[in-house]
């Protein structure tokens, strides 16, 4: 075995018989632990030498210095994998075998049966191998679990074992041991690892392989007639090799081969639970049909249609009918996506990102299914990326997940602003538009997709100094007082208007009897001016607030927001001005168009005209809130003319459309803040508001105060102050008093269905008396300390 010496972890040395250049110290012996190595803890970076670790441990007790140089080979192959130690816990790791090593070397040499440790390790494996593996092999009812963990010890072994050869220059292994080792080679690859299925042909005597629905499954999986294998993967086809339609895939598109069997394990008991749920059973029952097939398609592909309808592209599912091979295709289709989820890492995270991926992928496979052959070199169309081992990997998922990382170093761990840095549901939206056609396929490295980052031209030459920066796109969280109003808008609207109509009744000294007439009516519709003043503020907010995400703002949105503002700008100007004059100012030309409303007397007719046009768009949503069902419609609708309406409400976004409750969940849920609103009001009228005016009306009629603090008050009239300080507290309860009636009607909501539906123990009106007395001890038990230890209380549990 080779030695390498590095700066950080001294490498002992090797000759004819290992000698140790120090004797470790009793200190030394107490620096490790043995249960780093018992357990095959190891760092992430040098997983690779777990196995070697594992047989050292199996075999300590029978043979020491053979587990000694599995040890001392598993220690050279993590210095060759990481040579610098930068890896997280490689340096601690190495250091503490070192120290194992030298620790067992004295006692190991002195157990070693053999003159020389290639003699020891060769003498061991041929033991090995006679004695375990091929007993085992040969008896009548072989543990797959045990002859595949003993095949996978006897390749530690051989490599440990020309390892050790090549370090004591021995030229020619035994005939006998090569054979043994050829012989574990290929058993090794008949007893693969799985997952649930042994797919291998070891494995078909398994139970679960004799299920009806498995067997029909992996049938039709491995039907894969009419398609053109590559060179390399026809040789294996020729020697018996068991490949299929995921083989297939893998081939041409450079997917992982443990990813294939994880994928394939994955498909086939996804085909199988589909398909023993057919009712009426299919005849025969041991070959796939078709309507399992199309369920489990349906299911997979449900997010990609629709995604495909929501931005207006076809679909890449080319299904020709009339073929015989058309189940062959749709498990093509499905295997490429499950290959692609399963390879997908943490894109994961972004479905719509795959759904592009799978879209141009898609388009690919039915070009090779379809034979399609290029203009320029005659040849069958191949995918964009080749079919290169890990190609897909390397250099479809790779270039995403950078983007991903760069912008998750941005955030500086939560510690940057929100519209500083991009999320996995941030960068998800970009593929949400039109605009993710423009990376094409394969994609392009200067896309606005992969210039999200504001470091990635930075030290290039001729690189532009402000590069377009993939920003956010719907939502910026701007932590300021104003969100306070803009996330709760329509709650914060609601109270003041509600406080103006309670103020204007109380002031005028009206009954709630004669709301009606049409004078209070006048005064009372000036809560539309109010209105319109906080719509303005909200438009205004809309437009600050998010103006960090202007690098993802198309020019629509900005043309949304900005006419938003200048509405609201009007109607805050024309409500007031109709309020204040009367009809008489119209031009004649309006003057016959209202005619009708001269019946009305004393009553503005433009003002209710720019009332009604106010409200038209608040009525046409009381009306859809009313009818869920059609407000889910109209929003999950893909037409022209829908999506026209629909845009001046809200920004077009495929996550989160359609989400409303049924009709009776609605009006429980109606009923309920009703009536909690409805006594909220009428609490703050009687109780907060009215008993108020009287008292502020005679502070108001006071003349010629003499304040003592004259310097802040030098000319006080109507006693503002003093009215102000009269009113600031009531007001601050009135706006955070809806909490309190929150938590008195959900209690009574809460019990009252408890009670129907008899949940808990308590029954009856005197098992509720009989827990109240009982109320005392369960607080002194639970609540109260029940001693006290250095200065600390412990509570009972």
């Amino acid at each position: 075995m080779s030695t390498h010496n590095s700066s950080n972890v001294e490498s002992p040395k090797t000759s004819q018989s290992v000698q140790m250049r120090r004797a470790p110290s009793r200190g030394a012996a107490t620096t490790f632990s043995l249960e780093v190595f018992d357990k095959e803890v190891v760092p992430s970076s040098l997983a690779s030498i777990s196995p070697i670790l594992r047989v050292a441990n199996e075999i300590e007790s029978e043979r020491p210095r053979v587990a000694y140089l599995c040890r001392f080979y598993a220690f050279e192959k993590a210095h060759r994998l990481d040579q610098s130690s930068t890896g997280r816990g490689v340096r601690q790791f190495k250091t503490l075998l070192l120290q194992r090593l030298e620790r067992d070397n004295a006692t190991s040499l002195a157990s070693r049966v053999k003159k020389t440790d290639a003699r020891e390790i060769q003498a061991y494996y041929q033991q090995y191998y006679q004695q375990y593996v091929r007993a085992l092999d040969q008896a009548d009812q072989a543990d797959r679990t045990q002859l595949s963990k003993a095949y996978q010890t006897a390749g530690v072994l051989f490599e440990v074992l020309c390892a050790v050869n090549k370090t004591e220059k021995v030229e020619e292994v035994a005939p006998e041991i090569m054979a043994a080792a050829r012989d574990v080679q290929e058993k090794t690859e008949i007893y693969t690892p799985y997952n649930i299925l042994p797919l291998d042909s070891a494995g078909a005597s398994l139970p679960i392989m004799q299920f009806e629905e498995i067997r029909a499954a992996v049938s039709a999986l491995w039907n894969t007639r009419g398609l053109n294998w590559p060179n390399s993967f026809e040789q294996s086809r020729q020697r018996g090799g068991d490949l299929d339609m995921l083989d297939w895939l893998r081939a041409m598109f450079g997917f992982q081969k443990d990813s294939v069997r994880n994928q394939r394990e994955h498909l086939i008991l996804l085909l199988a639970n589909s398909h023993i749920r057919l009712h009426p059973k299919p005849e025969p029952f041991n070959k796939l049909d078709d309507r399992a097939v199309d369920s489990v398609m349906k299911d997979l592909f449900k997010n990609y249609k629709t995604w495909c309808k929501f931005l207006g592209r076809k679909h890449s599912l080319r299904l020709p009918q009339g073929q015989p091979d058309i189940q062959q295709r749709k498990l093509l289709y499905m295997g490429l996506y499950l290959l692609i989820w399963g390879e997908a890492s943490n894109v994961r995270f972004m479905p719509e990102c795959l759904c592009y991926i799978f879209h141009n992928m898609a388009y690919e496979l039915h070009g090779l299914l379809a034979g399609n052959v290029s203009i320029v070199t005659g040849e069958n169309i191949k995918p964009s990326y080749g079919g290169d081992d890990e190609a897909f990997l390397r250099k479809v998922i790779t270039p995403l997940y950078r983007v991903i990382e760069k912008e998750a170093k941005k955030s500086k761990n939560g510690k940057a602003s929100h519209s500083a840095w991009c999320n996995y549901d941030d960068l998800n939206e970009y593929f949400w538009s039109l605009d993710c056609f423009s990376l094409g396929w394969p994609m392009r490295d200067d896309g606005d997709f992969f210039k999200s980052t504001n470091d990635l031209t930075q030290g290039k030459k001729g690189a532009p100094r402000n590069p377009r920066r993939l920003g956010k796109s719907n939502f910026v969280e701007t932590r300021s007082f104003w969100h306070i109003f803009r996330s709760f808008d329509r709650l914060w609207t609601f109270f003041f208007l509600g406080l103006q109509v309670m103020f204007i009744i109380a002031w005028d000294g009206i009954s709630l009897m004669d709301i009606f007439q049409k004078n209070v009516l006048y005064k009372l519709s000036s809560i539309f001016i109010t209105a319109s003043i906080l719509r303005l503020l909200q438009s205004v907010l809309d437009l600050a607030l998010n103006f960090p995400g202007y690098h993802r703002w198309k020019f629509t949105d900005v043309l949304r927001n900005i006419l938003k503002v200048i509405i609201g700008s009007l109607w805050v100007v024309i409500l007031p001005i109709f309020y204040v004059n009367s009809f008489k100012g119209a031009p004649q030309g309006v003057k016959e168009l209202l005619s009708f409303f001269k019946q009305i007397k004393g009553i503005p007719a433009m003002y209710m005209l720019a009332v009604a046009l106010y409200m038209l768009p608040n009525l046409l949503a009381a009306a859809l809130f009313l009818f869920p069902m059609l407000r889910r419609w109209i929003e999950n609708s893909d037409w022209h003319i829908v999506r026209f309406f629909l845009w001046w409400s809200q920004p077009r976004i495929y996550i989160g459309r359609g989400m409303h409750e049924s009709q009776f969940v609605l009006l429980k849920y109606t009923i309920f803040w009703v009536l909690l609103l409805a006594s909220k009001f009428l609490f703050s009228f009687y109780v907060q508001i009215k008993p108020l005016v009287k008292p502020t009306k005679d502070i108001m009629n006071i003349q010629h105060v003499d304040y003592a603090w004259h310097e802040f008050f030098p000319h006080a009239e109507s006693n503002y102050c003093a009215v102000a300080a009269l009113w600031a507290p009531v007001l601050m309860v009135y706006f955070m008093d809806t909490q309190i009636w929150y938590a008195i009607f959900s209690t009574l909501y809460g019990g009252l269905v408890g009670a129907f539906d008899r949940l808990g123990e308590i029954r009856t009106l005197g098992m509720l008396r009989s827990r109240f007395q009982s109320i005392p001890g369960v607080f002194n038990t639970c609540l109260v300390p029940s001693n006290k230890k250095k200065g600390r209380f412990s509570f009972s549990k």
